[in-house]
């Protein structure tokens, strides 16, 4: 199986063209070439196919072979994939994936390869069920007391909320952004880098509140246009950058008031520039994509 290995932010996958082929047991082959000693070493596999609604299908696994349905950080390297191999010309490109449709504006280098790339990740889903969030789970739901976010009628969201987890209360907001995210904030004193995320992350992720388990991400807000980030991604543990995770975020901190309508998301593995057009309730995420290196493998 010929590969590409490739990251935005860090957030690294193994690429595989299958507009051509197909690939039998991805999700068995994503755990064995995930395993960062025995395989290639990754956060997943993902899975370029052709597509009747866009110009491409992305198919993507976690690390444990369980099947996502969209990555921020993924599909910015899938545009650049397609653009560098001579799959398109186009610098438009249109992405289909579980979570619908995203398009891609690509960003040509020096060198005349994709640098950087802007989604259009659509709308936040802000509704408990949607999300999905079991509410009889947490603490104590209050319902929020938003009502209308960027014109839309939002039912039952759950924005600052109790949850309790392992003994502890925290606030959570939850936003899916085509996958589900509970964002949690930490305090500005904190070293977020000391945080121990390893032992907290899968007690948040396997939580009776989210029946699908869940993405979290630990925020810090140093000010309305900077948060740092630390993300535990279900499926794969903690991951250098989440871009899914850092719009979910980063409209989470809007609905806190605690961040104006742009702002940039630091996370371990790089920078993610997020904005938010409340006229047409569409959310924005631009950010590196890099080719690591390709080869093939035995599976």
């Amino acid at each position: 199986m010929k590969f590409t290995k490739m990251h935005g932010a860090g957030n690294d996958y193994i690429y595989v063209d299958c507009t051509r082929t197909q690939l039998n047991n991805p999700s068995e082959i994503a755990v064995k070439l995930s395993d960062r000693h025995f395989g290639i070493g990754s956060d997943g596999l993902i899975l370029i196919k052709k597509s009747e609604k866009a110009d491409f299908f992305m198919e993507m696994y976690n690390a444990d072979g369980s099947q996502g349905q969209m990555c921020g950080n993924g599909i910015r390297c899938v545009g650049k994939y397609v653009y560098d191999n001579g799959l398109t010309d186009k610098t438009t490109v249109t992405v289909d994936t579980l979570a619908g449709v995203k398009i891609l504006e690509l960003h040509l280098g020096e060198d005349g390869k994709v640098a950087t790339a802007k989604v259009n990740m659509g709308a936040p889903i802000l509704e408990a069920a949607r999300i999905p969030v079991d509410v009889a789970g947490l603490k104590l739901y209050r319902g929020g007391d938003i009502t209308t976010v960027a014109g839309e009628k939002i039912s039952n969201p759950v924005v600052d909320e109790t949850i309790e987890v392992e003994g502890k209360e925290y606030k959570v907001t939850a936003v899916s952004m085509g996958n589900p995210h509970a964002i949690v904030y930490l305090d500005k004193e904190l070293d977020i880098k000391k945080f121990d995320i390893e032992k907290i992350g899968p007690f948040f992720e396997n939580h009776k509140a989210f029946p699908e388990r869940i993405n979290t991400e630990f925020i810090q807000v140093t000010d309305r246009n900077n948060l740092n980030m630390r993300v535990w991604e279900r499926g794969s543990g903690e991951t250098l950058a989440c871009g899914t995770g850092a719009c979910a975020s980063f409209v989470a901190t809007v609905l806190n008031g605690m961040c104006d309508e742009t702002a940039t998301l630091h996370l371990l593995g790089g920078d993610l520039e997020i904005s938010w057009d409340k006229q047409n309730n569409t959310i924005y995420m631009e950010g590196p994509a890099e080719t690591v290196f390709t080869g093939e493998v035995d599976i």
